[in-house]
Formats: structure tokens, sequence, C-alpha cells
């Protein structure tokens, strides 16, 4: 996991400080309904559901507690409004992107992922498409029968690999942002990385920080260099920057000697 600051920067940090949000047993109708409303907005991404396009009906059975909440989000995934708003409307590898995104919390790792997701439509259609992410082992393990599906694409997590923090930005635009907004995407996100086993850099907002990851070959692990920038002589500073690359274990020594060249001073190296 990042820190606070990076998650500041970086534009998730409503993510990194919010816990899961579970179904417990003494839940009160408050409770309930947050836990509705996460559900919506995680299933969605953050799209305006108007109160008559709402699952009443699936959302009564969870409120009388006949149901968990895998359950409804299942219900919701399963629903004409999400094939409407995802389906209809992408691309087929952008819609399993967001599968991924919307039920599982993260990105997909390779191309395998989504060949194998490609395949599962094609032979079985659409809800099997749909519960094999509610019925996999990875589903259960991390979310359960009562926890609400959420972003855990940021954090490092047991059996998650590391370059799906990279990925996860390609898909990930912002706490406010729409995931419809960018329907008119004419192949998936990832398409490129994916196919080439590449990530694309992530970069923040503000002061020319960036966090890089690049991964190739089979090495996962990553390592963090910490920079002081010095200042060009062509470039006014009136501070020095703190700049964090993020590495693969094939790309750190090449990324080192880049930096001594550009006159940065190197503060830190430890494993992401």
């Amino acid at each position: 996991m990042t820190s606070a600051a990076s998650a500041s920067s970086l534009g998730f940090e409503p993510f990194a400080q919010v816990a899961p949000i579970e179904f417990r047993a003494n839940a009160t109708e408050t409770d309930i309904k947050i836990i509705i409303e996460a559900a919506y907005r995680q299933l969605f991404g953050n799209d305006h559901i108007m109160r008559s396009e709402h699952l009443t009906s699936a959302e009564s059975l969870l409120k009388q507690r006949h149901i968990h909440v895998r359950d409804f989000v299942r219900a919701l995934a399963l629903s004409n409004l999400y094939k409407h708003k995802f389906f209809s409307n992408n691309p087929q590898v952008r819609f399993i992107e967001l599968n991924f995104k919307h039920f599982l919390g993260r990105a997909p790792y390779d191309q395998t992922e989504i060949s194998e997701h490609v395949n599962l439509y094609i032979k079985k259609g659409y809800e099997a498409e749909i519960n094999s992410y509610f019925d996999s082992s990875e589903y259960r393990d991390t979310f359960g029968d009562q926890i609400v599906p959420y972003y855990r694409g940021f954090a490092t997590q047991r059996n998650q690999k590391t370059v799906g923090f990279v990925r996860m930005f390609q898909l990930y635009q912002g706490y406010a942002s729409s995931d419809r907004a960018r329907t008119q995407n004419k192949k998936g996100c990832l398409t490129t990385e994916l196919a080439t086993n590449t990530a694309t850099p992530v970069r923040t907002s503000g002061f020319g920080k960036e966090l890089q990851g690049i991964t190739r070959g089979k090495r996962d692990k990553l390592y963090r260099i910490r920079v002081s920038q010095s200042a060009s002589g062509r470039i006014p500073q009136i501070r020095r920057g703190i700049q964090e690359y993020l590495v693969s274990y094939e790309q750190l020594s090449s990324t080192m000697q880049r930096l001594n060249q550009r006159g940065s001073r190197i503060i830190n190296i430890t494993s992401a």
C-alpha cells in the first residue's frame, strides 16, 4: 500500500482510508441503506442511478435478511440495467475489464485472464460470465457473503500481483468519475498493456511527482526508489522535490544509472 500522502496525491484516498462495508448481524436500517448505496456505487461505477431504476425487489430481500450481500450484488450485476450500461455500449474486452473492476475490485493481471472470460462468454453466454466472478474462490476469500466489493487494487494483498496496482489506475479515473463516461473507447483500456506485458507509468497531479511501474518477464517483485531531485540550471526551482519510482527488478539498475546521470540523489531503495 502506498503512503497516505501518495494516496492523496494519486486520488484514491477515499478508498485507502475507509474500512470495508459489511452486513453485520446487528445491522440497523440505516446500516443496510449504506450497504445498498455502496453496492450501487461499486457496481455501476459511480454512474447516477434513478430511483425508478433501483432493484427494489432485491433490496427488499436484503433488508429482510432473506439474501446475503453477495446475492444482492450478483442480482445487480445480472440485471438488465447493468447489461445496458456496460455490456450493450462497450466492446467485449472493455466489458470484462469493468467486470474485474466492479466485482473483484482490481484490474485484470494479464491477457490470459481476459481470454478466459472471452471464451467463457462465447461458450456459455452472459450469465455464465457474470456468475464466474461471484462463484470464484477469489471473491469468496476476499469478500465472503456479507462484504460489499471494493477497490482493492491499490493495496498489497495476499495472492495479488503488484502489477495490478499500476493497471488499476488505467481503470480508475478518480472518486467522482463515471465508468460510463469512457464508453466511447473502441477497445479496452488495458488492451495494449496486457498484450505486451507492460505497465503504464502512474503520475500524480502535482509537483511533477510520479510513481512509475514497469513489469516485464517472470519476476513480479518491485522496488521503490525515493529520489531528491536536484535543481537544474535551465529550470529554476524554489525547493528540491521528492520523487518516487516503482520499478521492476529488471529495470532497477538502468533506472539508477539514468537518475545518476540526471544529477538526482537517491535517498533510499526499498522493496515495494
